[in-house]
C-alpha cells in the first residue's frame, strides 16, 4: 500500500465522524484562519477517532492551529494553503510546507526484519545502561523448516513469534508465544521469532514526539521460568503485548521492575533513532532484562503511535505543531 494510500485510507468512510472531529471541513477555508497554523490530514478513520479528538482540537484552536481534513480525491494544490501537511507529493511543489514524516522512513518501521536494526546498529552503551535488541530470526515461507532454521540459529526457547509486516492493523499486533521445537511448525509464516526476554511483566512504551518524550508502563507478558519451559508445551497465542487497559503506572510493582529507564539513556536513544529513521512521531516499545538494573531491550517500533493514550497529549502535540512553525 503507497504511502498516500494508507493515510487517506478511509478518510471518508467513516460516516459522520470525521466531519465532526475536525475544526474545518474540507477545502473550507475562511479568511479569518488565516492567522492560525494549518495542519492539513489525511489519516485512517480509526486514527481520527484516537487521536483527534475534541481534547486536542479545543487546545489546539486555542493556540492558533487548525486541523483541516485533506480530501483524497481533488489536488492538494487545490486545498489549503497548509503549514504542515502527511502527503508526500504537497512537497515537491511547496517546499516551504513540513511534512511529517517521509514516506520512505514510515515504510521502514513496516517490516519487522528491519525495523529493530537501526538499534542493532548503534550499540548503544554508557554509564546509564546498555540498550540492544533480543536475537531474532526471519521466515517468510514453510512452518515445517521453522525448527530446523532455529535449531541452526542458536535461539532458545521460549520465542515469540510477530507478523513480518508490521502495518498497523489488528493482526500486525497479534503475537503468539512458542514453547518447544515441536510447536513451531504450528506457525504461520511470513514472521519474526524473537528469543522471549523475562523482564518482569512490564514494558515500557517510550513516546517520541519531536524532542519530547514521555514514558509509561503497561503490563506485559509474565515471564517464564525454567521450570514452566519443561511443563508448557505448544503455542500461546495473545491479541497484543500491551494495551492501555493494562496501564501499570499505579500498580503495586517491585522498584526494581517498575523503575523507568534512564532519562539521559533515553533522550540518548531518541536522538540517535530520529536521526537514523528521519521520523519525529515515533514510539518505543521497551523491556528491561529481569534481574539486571541497566540492560535494556528495544522489541518494537511503531510509527504515528495511539498518541491517544499517551497522557498529556494534547499539549505536547500541539507544542510540537507550533515549534515546526517557529523553526
Amino acid at each position: 500500500m503507497r504511502f498516500e494510500e494508507e493515510f487517506s485510507h478511509n478518510v471518508h468512510d467513516d460516516d459522520d465522524h470525521s466531519k465532526t472531529m475536525s475544526q474545518c471541513s474540507v477545502g473550507a477555508l475562511r479568511p479569518e484562519h488565516k492567522n492560525f497554523v494549518v495542519v492539513g490530514y489525511a489519516l485512517t478513520s480509526k486514527k481520527i477517532k484516537s487521536f483527534l479528538q475534541p481534547k486536542l482540537e479545543g487546545l489546539a484552536r486555542n493556540k492558533g492551529i487548525l486541523f483541516v481534513a485533506i480530501d483524497q480525491n481533488r489536488p492538494l494544490s487545490d486545498q489549503g494553503p497548509f503549514d504542515i501537511v502527511l502527503h508526500k507529493e504537497y512537497r515537491r511543489t511547496h517546499p516551504e510546507v513540513t511534512v511529517l514524516d517521509p514516506p520512505d522512513a514510515i515504510l521502514h518501521l513496516h517490516n519487522r526484519q528491519s525495523m529493530l536494526q537501526c538499534v542493532a546498529d548503534m550499540n548503544l552503551s554508557n554509564s546509564y545502561g546498555i540498550v540492544g535488541v533480543p536475537r531474532q530470526l526471519v521466515i517468510k515461507r514453510d512452518a515445517s523448516s521453522i525448527p530446523d532454521a532455529v535449531a541452526k540459529a542458536g535461539l532458545t526457547l521460549p520465542l515469540v513469534a510477530k507478523p513480518l509486516v508490521a502495518d498497523g492493523s489488528a493482526k500486525s499486533h497479534e503475537l503468539s508465544l512458542a514453547y518447544d521445537q515441536y510447536s513451531l511448525q504450528k506457525l504461520e509464516p511470513p514472521l519474526v521469532l524473537q528469543e522471549f526476554v523475562n523482564h518482569g511483566g512490564v514494558l515500557f512504551k517510550v513516546y517520541i514526539v519531536g524532542e519530547a518524550i514521555k514514558v509509561v508502563r503497561r503490563f506485559s507478558l509474565p515471564d517464564v521460568s525454567k521450570r514452566e519451559l519443561a511443563k508448557n508445551a505448544g503455542v500461546f497465542r495473545f491479541p497484543r503485548v500491551s494495551c492501555a487497559a493494562a496501564s501499570a503506572d499505579d500498580a503495586d510493582l517491585d522498584p526494581s521492575v517498575a523503575e523507568l529507564p534512564p532519562r539521559p539513556l533515553l533522550e540518548r536513544l531518541a536522538k540517535e533513532l530520529r536521526c537514523r529513521l528521519g521520523l519525529r512521531l515515533f514510539n518505543l516499545d521497551i523491556i528491561r532484562e529481569h534481574g539486571t538494573r541497566d540492560h535494556f531491550y528495544v522489541i518494537d517500533i511503531n510509527y504515528f503511535p495511539g498518541y491517544g493514550k499517551m497522557p498529556g497529549y494534547e499539549h505536547i502535540f500541539t507544542d510540537f505543531l507550533l515549534s515546526l512553525v517557529q523553526s
